[in-house]
């Protein structure tokens, strides 16, 4: 049986039960805010609970790193959907220490990504594109630097509503505690 097999079959008695319907909520966000953390397993429960969001609060958007990379790419493109058609006001950018971004180069990846069988030969194709695989794929040093950089492109963007406060914010992985890296004021 596979994860997914095991998911599948927990998912049809959860259906059967109804427990879906202690968790109902709206596609709005009640906290009127969007959230940009990583994908890291350790803050599946923890951030949610260390912030006291319930279902239904926070539009929360993850990738590896809470990274925006480009102001036009598919993150940047959430944040401002979330803004704008979902009814949040407020973004916050939320990286945490001990990330497994910090320090990624792209040469770690492609060479786990060959030895595990991938055609990385294909990956010329990407350069015909004009795609910077090694920026594309690179980490960061530092993860207040990361929350600040991402924030900042957000910041910048010329979709951001006027006046949109965008925080920047670490969290620890292991206790929740959080460090407030940029606070906007209300009126920014």
């Amino acid at each position: 049986m596979t994860v997914l097999d095991s998911m599948l079959s927990f998912n049809e008695k959860f259906v059967e039960g109804k427990e879906y319907e202690s968790l109902q909520t709206s596609k709005f966000p009640d906290k009127k805010i969007v959230i940009l953390t990583c994908m890291d397993t350790r803050l599946i429960e923890l951030l949610p609970r260390a912030l006291n969001l319930k279902n239904g609060d926070a539009k929360i958007v993850k990738n590896a790193g809470a990274i925006v990379t480009d102001p036009y790419d598919s993150i940047m493109r959430s944040i401002i959907v979330a803004l704008y058609a979902l009814k949040a006001d407020e973004v916050a950018v939320i990286g945490h220490y001990g990330c497994g971004m910090t320090g990624l180069t792209s040469d770690d990846i492609f060479s786990q990504a060959e030895s595990r069988g991938a055609d990385t030969e294909r990956l010329q194709e990407a350069a015909y594109a004009g795609v910077d695989l090694d920026k594309w794929m690179r980490g960061f040093n530092d993860v207040e630097e990361n929350v600040k950089s991402s924030a900042q492109i957000i910041r910048n963007h010329p979709l951001l509503p006027e006046g949109t406060p965008v925080h920047g914010l670490a969290i620890s992985p292991d206790t929740g505690e959080l460090t407030v890296i940029e606070k906007a004021s209300a009126s920014q």
